[in-house]
């Protein structure tokens, strides 16, 4: 784990050094106008109309219906209001996060530490990931990304709960089968208990994991195929 922390932070580190320079930029006239500088109801930062307006409205043809990327530069606007340097460190960090959660998710599925480690760094550095950090208006990139692989991790925990579900309840089979009731009955109801506690901890990765499908559809509706991505992890590498 001590080493674990270690890469985090290398990560962490190394994406903020090569993109801090963003802190620099100004807003573009390109899609930044209709997201953030022109835009009226952003502007006021977060207030209950514009809550309605982000989740009520469909938006003309500069973008289309992600509430919570619209609520995501509202709360900009409100805590650093038309300064570009707020707005674009908050694309940084979100992506430093997300390289973060990368190769937490990498590391929990494969169990290879080196490889999740790459695979992490090649996501963060990698050039065609500026487009996303440096350009306001791509805030949906970040933070679609974001609940996209919130929500893979939590199916990957669900996943491992399913597993272990099975496991006991074979144990649970096994120990029955065996006979002899005074002997086996402690061992059936501690394996019962379990598979009940486990069954419920899945139950809840899967809701916490459709909920942050759901965010990350609403963030950027791109997300539409991430269940087929769950298909591909049931085969590799969760099994």
């Amino acid at each position: 784990m001590r080493r674990d922390w270690q890469i985090m932070a290398l990560l962490a580190a190394a994406t903020i050094a090569v993109f801090w320079q963003v802190g620099r930029h100004e807003f573009v006239n390109f899609d930044d106008p209709a997201y953030v500088t022109y835009n009226p109801v952003v502007r006021e930062g977060l207030t209950w109309p514009g809550v309605l307006w982000a989740f009520t409205n469909l938006h003309g043809e500069a973008t289309y219906w992600h509430p919570v990327t619209w609520l995501s530069h509202m709360a900009d606007c409100q805590l650093f209001g038309l300064k570009a340097t707020g707005h674009h460190l908050t694309s940084l960090f979100l992506h430093a996060f997300n390289a973060l959660l990368l190769f937490a998710l990498l590391r929990r599925m494969t169990g290879r530490r080196g490889s999740s480690a790459m695979v992490a760094a090649l996501f963060a550095l990698h050039p065609l990931q500026v487009d996303s950090v440096a350009w306001i208006a791509e805030r949906k990139n970040v933070l679609s990304t974001c609940f996209a692989l919130l929500c893979l991790w939590a199916y990957a925990r669900y996943a491992e709960r399913n597993s272990l579900k099975s496991k006991v309840q074979s144990l649970k089979s096994e120990v029955g089968s065996q006979g002899g009731e005074t002997s086996s009955q402690w061992p059936v109801n501690r394996d019962q208990s379990n598979a009940s506690r486990i069954t419920d901890h899945a139950s809840l990765f899967y809701l916490l994991s459709l909920l942050c499908f759901a965010l990350g559809l609403m963030s950027k509706p791109t997300l539409v195929p991430l269940p087929f991505v769950m298909l591909l992890l049931d085969y590799w590498p969760l099994g």
